[in-house]
């Protein structure tokens, strides 16, 4: 089989797309939530926590940390995507995040673009604040035009 092939089948289909209803979603804003209260976020006081789920009872949480050197912080999203790689969970199924906002806040460009990399486009993302408001999208409608291994 090509190269192109192989990728080709690796490509997500409506029918590997989780169903939202299957999801702990309970858990993993939980999961999320007591990740945001370990955020260290000393200079935009703006905590974060978000829950990976990698199927079964596979959850995997992170929370942002910030750096003296602002281009050194690690947003939760991308923290949680690290430790489900160094934890072998393989790929992310669903995403919880919780803040304390007004409105949900959906994930910044670049996590967006690390979430693609470990979920198919159709996994669903859920945005929560803390008063329980909640924005709901996937994957894919979060970076419709991903760069992903198809363009390698």
């Amino acid at each position: 089989m090509s190269a192109a092939a192989r990728r080709k089948d690796r490509r997500p289909s409506p029918q590997r797309a989780r169903r939202s209803a299957d999801v702990p979603w309970a858990l993993l804003f939980a999961a999320a939530g007591d990740a945001r209260k370990r955020a260290y976020a000393p200079y935009s006081r703006f905590a974060v926590g978000a829950a990976l789920w990698c199927g079964g009872d596979a959850i995997v949480s992170g929370c942002n940390v910030e750096n003296a050197s602002y281009g050194l912080s690690v947003c939760a999203e991308r923290n949680a995507a690290a430790r489900a790689v160094a934890e072998g969970r393989g790929r992310v199924r669903a995403v919880a995040i919780v803040v304390d906002t007004a409105r949900p806040t959906p994930p910044c460009g670049m996590c967006r673009q690390v979430l693609r990399e470990f979920a198919d486009e159709g996994a669903p993302v859920r945005c929560r604040n803390l008063g329980g408001k909640e924005a709901r999208y996937t994957v894919g409608s979060l970076l419709p035009h991903a760069f992903t291994r198809a363009f390698l």
